[in-house]
């Protein structure tokens, strides 16, 4: 009886309650726990690391220089971003045209029977031969071929057929120019050592002013990277490393820049500036390599409690990723140089979240 009466008396006590509008409510339910999304993970790479620096530089022609002419009026010249080949005419002083011919060394002296052997004559005849008025082998020599070879360019070309070629009458260059500016218009005076034309190269290089703490990067056939605007990458060879120097000051009383080392840079593929005349660019100088090293990105790195820094491995079959203390070495590129125990080529770790 005494079980019954307990009954009773709990449902009368829920009844009461329902009237009086009193309802008993259980305790809110905790908020489910959100698992926390894992980590994004990398694998240890094994290869070469490479730092780069990165400086600023001016694009534009390779070679830009004066030429000038001998005493007398001008009157032709060829037109500003025109290209002159070998033969072609530069310009014409007193009716008389001066042509381009092929070759590192500059005209210093004429062309003439008597004359002492020398390179310069034979960069002439290997020209001429290029030309097709020269059929023996380009040697340092000036005989009765090579007269007769430049006869028989004069009178192709309708020059006065001389046999000879007079100081300023052609104008060596490695290879075509292009004309990048007229300095004289037709029917102004010339002089000797007056600019007429400035020229080019065809071939695109960049203008670097590296600092002097650089200088170790300014290494001649040291390959670089160049970014063009637009964030187009070309590959560039350094061609030239000139000596420190100072910059000339910008006014009176203003203080002296650094010394800077001026470095020229050649681009390998032209043609992925053709379109662009000058421009500011970037260059990416190799400053050290590591070979074969293993590497992981920087967002890996852990710092550990006790100093230094660690990485935290994944664990196999589900098992919890573990802590790996790690020696660092050169960081580049977002990534760095590790090693430690149990750390190979592989490895999977936790990085930075993407």
């Amino acid at each position: 009886m005494r079980k019954l009466w307990v009954a009773v008396a709990a449902t009368v006590a829920v009844a009461g309650l329902a009237a009086t509008g009193l309802v008993l409510l259980r305790p809110p339910a905790a908020p489910p726990v959100e698992e926390q999304a894992p980590g994004a993970t990398a694998k240890v790479a094994q290869g070469d690391l490479t730092e780069r620096t990165l400086v600023q530089g001016t694009l534009g022609y390779a070679g830009e220089r004066a030429v000038s002419g001998g005493a007398g009026t001008l009157t032709s010249r060829a037109k500003p971003g025109s290209t002159v080949d070998l033969g072609g005419e530069l310009f014409a002083i007193d009716n008389s045209p001066v042509a381009l011919f092929r070759g590192p060394l500059p005209q210093w002296r004429s062309f003439e029977l008597g004359m002492t052997n020398g390179p310069d004559v034979q960069q002439l005849e290997a020209s001429l031969g290029e030309l097709g008025y020269f059929w023996g082998g380009a040697d340092e020599i000036f005989d009765d071929n090579t007269r007769i070879g430049i006869r028989l360019w004069q009178e192709a070309t309708g020059r006065p057929v001389t046999g000879e070629i007079g100081l300023g009458e052609i104008f060596f260059a490695p290879g075509p120019l292009r004309v990048a500016s007229a300095e004289l218009e037709p029917g102004a005076a010339t002089a000797p050592g007056t600019p007429i034309l400035r020229v080019s190269e065809l071939g695109k290089s960049v203008s670097v002013e590296l600092k002097l703490a650089q200088q170790r990067l300014a290494v001649v056939g040291a390959k670089v990277e160049v970014e063009l605007p637009g964030g187009v990458k070309t590959p560039g060879t350094v061609t030239a490393v000139e000596p420190p120097r100072t910059p000339d000051k910008q006014g009176e009383g203003a203080p002296e820049s650094p010394a800077i080392v001026p470095v020229t840079v050649t681009l390998d593929s032209p043609e992925d500036a053709a379109d662009i005349d000058r421009a500011s660019v970037r260059i990416a100088f190799t400053s050290e390599t590591r070979e074969n090293v293993l590497s992981v990105p920087v967002g890996a790195l852990l710092a550990l409690p006790g100093g230094g820094y660690g990485l935290e491995v994944v664990g196999r079959d589900g098992a919890k990723p573990k802590q790996v203390p790690v020696e660092t070495g050169m960081f580049a590129g977002g990534m760095v140089e590790v090693s430690g125990a149990g750390i190979k080529a592989g490895t999977e770790v936790v990085t930075a979240a993407s």
